[in-house]
């Protein structure tokens, strides 16, 4: 059947990549479907959702049952070529009359595979449902239109689940956000656009800002599983607290500024966070690879010969650049310039708004570089522990 995004796309590397709809999508789609049933005391097979974002979907509904007083429908989730984990799955809305009143009152709540926040700094209260605004609003218009349609007054109980997303979960970044028990329901346009820059922009702004709601004015923060792997195997450090800012170092600076922190320890692989030593605030290699570039105009600040020069611009990684330069005795010397190049244009876009340090390694020579108060700024921060080298 057709859902209203046939012929929909966005454009991404030139490439046509097909839209999906959300699990907020689904729930009201559900409840919907549920609330039909429910007062009309006839099943239905297919439900018009208008999304946030202005396109009708038109969603077939699933395992349809009506008994005892309560509907239950289920819509599958559709993902398009984003690459979800929740791709594919069932969301079910059971829908229940409350007291008869004068207005018309939802209530809504989570059943099983959705999760339940635990945390101080999310969308929702501590004990509530991961439901988040937005789909909350359009379960809500969605069960009022149908209650309006049956001239229906008094309150409607509207559970929302999704069973596979207790495991679903494991694969997700719930846990260590403070949502324990299942998946979030989502979505602000109803709407799945293929994974997009500024998509995961908003994860890692989600990320800083609970930290920041819960107090914390300083953040640890690292691009990958690299770095975090690096500080559990020296420093104690408590991993849930420590940020992963992926290629957005720009970016993530920009919303500490604008989150008003106080300062940042950076702990990097040299890997990506030699490009910062160029200036570079996004680190993945679509955007710039100059790593053997900005290696080799340092490794010539610190008196390489042209021939060494050249062997390091041949190299494939930089832990076989380095290994040229420790060989031939640049490594402290190069690095030392790499490490003034990556504080200048750190601090350059913080606008010296920012309490800024930096430790880069390599998994083959340990660490490499360091400025600024790299203990001390680690001590300010909420993932604080006790050295273990």
């Amino acid at each position: 059947m057709n859902t209203g995004l046939e012929g929909k796309y966005v454009l991404k590397n030139n490439k046509k990549l097909a839209l999906g709809y959300t699990t907020g999508s689904c729930a009201a789609a559900a409840a919907k479907a549920a609330t039909i049933m429910l007062l009309s005391k006839k099943s239905i097979s297919q439900i018009d959702i208008l999304t946030p974002k202005g396109i009708t979907l038109h969603l077939e509904i699933l395992e349809a049952t009506l008994e005892n007083g309560v509907a239950s429908c289920a819509v599958k989730k559709y993902s398009g070529d984003d690459p979800d984990v929740t791709n594919g799955k069932l969301v079910y809305a059971k829908v229940s009359l409350g007291e008869n009143t004068k207005e018309r009152k939802i209530l809504i709540d989570g059943g099983i595979g959705v999760g339940r926040i635990t945390k101080p700094g999310l969308e929702q209260p501590i004990g509530a449902a991961a439901i988040n605004r937005v789909p909350r609003k359009m379960i809500t218009d969605a069960v009022i239109e149908v209650m309006e349609e049956y001239d229906y007054y008094g309150e409607i109980f509207v559970e929302i689940s999704i069973p596979e997303g207790v495991e679903l979960a494991k694969k997700t970044f719930n846990p260590r956000l403070g949502i324990e028990g299942g998946i979030s329901v989502l979505g602000t346009s109803g709407i799945v656009e293929p994974m997009s820059e500024e998509a995961l922009i908003a994860s890692i702004r989600l990320e800083m800002q609970m930290h920041r709601n819960n107090g914390a004015e300083y953040l640890v923060i690292s691009p990958g599983n690299y770095g975090t792997t690096y500080l559990s195997k020296n420093f104690r450090v408590d991993l849930e607290k420590a940020v992963k800012c992926s290629n957005y170092l720009g970016e993530t600076i920009d919303m500490a500024v604008e989150m008003k922190y106080k300062g940042i320890l950076f702990v990097s692989h040299i890997g990506k966070f030699i490009k910062a030593a160029g200036g570079i605030m996004n680190t993945h290699s679509r955007c710039a690879d100059s790593r053997m570039e900005i290696l080799t105009a340092n490794a010539l600040r610190a008196g390489a010969p042209l021939e060494l020069l050249k062997e390091i611009l041949e190299a494939v990684t930089t832990d076989e650049g380095l290994a040229v330069l420790k060989q031939h005795g640049y490594l402290e010397t190069t690095m030392k310039y790499i490490m003034e190049k990556i504080e200048f244009y750190l601090n350059n876009r913080a606008y010296q708004n920012l309490e800024l340090a930096t430790l880069v390694f390599s998994n083959e020579f340990g660490e490499l570089g360091r400025f600024g108060d790299v203990e001390g700024l680690l001590r300010k921060t909420n993932a604080w522990g006790e050295e273990t080298i």
